[in-house]
């Protein structure tokens, strides 16, 4: 598709990123670069995720496409919390602990929008501007009046709490929907808003704002969902063995960021792709037949990681991510960069020795049994004479030779390797 016919509803359909459609005419109001969008993220934690990452960028997607976009960060309703997709009520945050997580968000969020185009603009909000201004009495009349109990029944998101016995739902979060509804109404009163987005487990908030404005304003605005990414195996997209995958590279660091892509399965690509990249369909289609035609190569994984990465964490974290990534192929670890050799070997057992042995010179055998790799010196000298033993990523055919200061690594640290993948990293204090 050429870019003079390009059509943003095509496209996000192509991408399998419209679930629902509240009517008919939001196509054309995107198409036409006429919608101004906007979407809320949660501030519960200090950081996105990778699972907020899918409407970050459908805001991109519509600003790119000549649409205004909103990107709005939930420094009121994240006192309340909302229920949709939870089984337990979550905890109360701390005024000053949301406070800064918002201040967080607001960073992130803002490197993914052009706040410099003058047709297409963008606009980064916090709803605690607002909805901190309301008294529970204007509340209940301006918007708790319209919206009838019997509509807040039906929302999955109630009906499925509602049957837990022992958590059940709270007033608080019950009225979730109603602030969500005020925040669409204020939007459109203030910047034009005429449409809001996110995820399919918000469709029952974006349909109450939509019938708050229809009642209160005579004025139609639209609402648009996309599904929820599951993985291969059902659950929920965005986890890693260490749990979450944040943007905050305090968090999630660009080396982790990267490996987490890059370890796609092959049967997830084509959504991955889809959902993630702004490759054009060629382009994705090759990528899609690469991960069934020639597996082993990870093509499309590489890809993947690499624009995700540079994405979130800039061509310097891109490189980083690669640095490190290679750093543990490397036979020359002394001139990889320290910071990422440490982020390679982040999760790598260690161990402690004393720094006075290398001092007075330590011979290989004890040395390695001193670290634990080994549990005996015959065991140790056979390792050798197989060639299964390396320091540093370079392998040890002495059995007499010495390990000194000369041999830790910039990090302080020596890195010691069993066969092809039995690490040790072994500090000397």
């Amino acid at each position: 598709m050429s870019a003079s016919n390009f059509r943003v509803s095509e496209d996000l359909r192509w991408r399998g990123l419209i679930y629902q459609v509240s009517h008919d005419q939001v196509i054309d109001l995107i198409d036409n670069g006429e919608a101004v969008a906007y979407i809320g993220f949660d501030p519960s934690g200090d950081s996105l995720h990778v699972g907020n990452l899918i409407q970050l960028l459908n805001l991109r997607r519509l600003q790119l496409a000549g649409n205004s976009v909103i990107a709005l960060a939930g420094g009121a309703t994240g006192m309340v919390g909302d229920p949709s997709g939870r089984s337990q009520e979550r905890n109360l945050l701390d005024q000053d602990v949301l406070e800064s997580n918002v201040a967080k968000i607001r960073v992130q969020l803002g490197k993914f929008l052009d706040f410099e185009s003058k047709s297409a603009k963008a606009h980064l909000l916090n709803n605690a501007d607002w909805l901190s201004n309301y008294s529970i009495l204007n509340f209940l009349r301006d918007v708790g009046k319209h919206i009838t109990v019997n509509q807040m029944m039906m929302k999955d998101s109630v009906r499925v709490r509602l049957d837990e016995r022992d958590s059940g739902l709270s007033f608080t979060e019950f009225s979730y929907m109603l602030l969500q509804a005020a925040d669409f109404a204020h939007l459109s009163d203030t910047y034009g808003c005429n449409l809001q987005m996110g995820a399919s487990d918000q469709w029952g908030n974006v349909v109450t704002g939509i019938e708050l404005i229809r009642k209160t304003r005579q004025r139609s605005v639209y609402g648009v969902t996309s599904p929820l990414l599951l993985k291969a195996d059902g659950t929920k997209f965005g986890k890693s063995v260490n749990g979450g995958v944040y943007l905050d590279p305090e968090r999630t660091s660009e080396y982790e960021f990267y490996q987490f892509f890059l370890r796609s399965p092959d049967q997830e690509m084509s959504q991955l792709l889809k959902f993630f990249t702004f490759f054009s369909r060629d382009e994705t289609q090759d990528l899609i037949d690469s991960s069934i035609q020639r597996p082993e190569e990870r093509e499309a994984q590489r890809a993947l990681a690499s624009s995700m990465t540079e994405l979130v964490h800039g061509s310097d974290g891109l490189a980083m991510a690669v640095n490190a990534s290679e750093a543990l192929f490397s036979d020359d670890l002394y001139s990889v960069d320290d910071r990422a050799l440490s982020m390679a070997l982040a999760g790598a057992p260690r161990s402690v020795i004393a720094r006075d042995l290398l001092i007075q010179t330590a011979n290989i055998v004890e040395f390695i049994l001193g670290a634990g790799l080994v549990t005996s010196k015959s065991e140790a000298r056979k390792l050798i004479q197989q060639g299964g033993l390396y320091l540093n990523n370079r392998r040890i055919e002495d059995d007499q030779r010495v390990v000194t200061l000369d041999d830790l690594l910039g990090i302080g640290a020596v890195l010691l390797r069993k066969g092809k993948r039995d690490y040790l990293l072994v500090d000397a204090k």
